[in-house]
C-alpha cells in the first residue's frame, strides 16, 4: 500500500509539473499592462524597476495563466532627461515578470517632442522683436544689432524652458509582446 500511494504521489507531481510547464505564456503574446506609477524620462535611470496590474486575462489553450489585476513586475531599459536645445527625453520599459513567472517583453516607451520648432519659434520671435526695438530706436543699423540681442535673448529663453521630458503615465495601458517565458 505504501508503495501504491508513493506512486500515486510521484505521478500527482508529474502532472502538477506537466500543468505548470503548459501554463507558460508563449512567444508572441500581447500583454496589456496598466502602470502603477508614473515613470519620468527626467527621474527614471536605466536598470529602475516598477509594477503595474494586468489589463486583461492570458488565455492559453482555453486555460487562464493570468487574470486581469494580476501583478507584474518590469525594468526601466532606457532613460535619458532632455537637453536644453536638443536631445528630447526618452524613456522604454519592459516587463520582467508576470503574477511571479519570470517572462521577457519587447521594450515599450515614448521620446519627449523635437525642440526644433519651438526653438525656432523662441529664437526667431526673440530676433523679431530685437530688430522691431533696434530700428525703432536707432533706424537700419540699430534694426541690425536689435535683431542679433533679441536672437541672443530667444536663445535664452529657449535654454531656460526648452527642456522635452516625456512622461509613461500611472494607469496608462501599455502594450508588450512576450519574448520569452520561463
Amino acid at each position: 500500500m505504501t508503495s501504491k500511494r508513493s506512486l500515486t504521489l510521484v505521478l500527482a507531481c508529474i502532472l502538477a509539473l506537466a500543468l505548470n510547464a503548459s501554463a507558460a505564456i508563449p512567444v508572441g503574446t500581447k500583454v496589456t499592462v496598466r502602470l502603477g506609477q508614473a515613470i519620468r524620462s527626467e527621474t527614471a535611470h536605466t536598470g529602475d524597476s516598477w509594477d503595474g496590474t494586468l489589463a486583461n486575462d492570458i488565455v492559453v489553450n482555453g486555460q487562464t495563466v493570468a487574470k486581469a489585476g494580476d501583478p507584474v513586475k518590469g525594468k526601466v531599459t532606457y532613460a535619458k532627461s532632455s537637453g536644453r536645445l536638443k536631445t528630447p527625453g526618452q524613456v522604454s520599459i519592459r516587463i520582467t515578470s508576470i503574477n511571479g513567472t519570470s517572462v521577457t517583453s519587447s521594450a515599450v516607451g515614448a521620446k519627449g517632442k523635437s525642440h526644433t520648432k519651438s526653438n525656432a519659434t523662441k529664437i526667431g520671435g526673440g530676433a523679431a522683436a530685437g530688430a522691431l526695438i533696434g530700428a525703432l530706436a536707432g533706424g537700419g543699423k540699430g534694426a541690425a544689432i536689435g535683431a542679433g540681442v533679441g536672437a541672443g535673448a530667444g536663445t535664452g529663453v529657449a535654454a531656460a524652458t526648452g527642456k522635452q521630458d516625456v512622461t509613461l503615465s500611472a494607469e496608462t495601458a501599455r502594450t508588450f509582446t512576450i519574448t520569452s517565458s520561463k
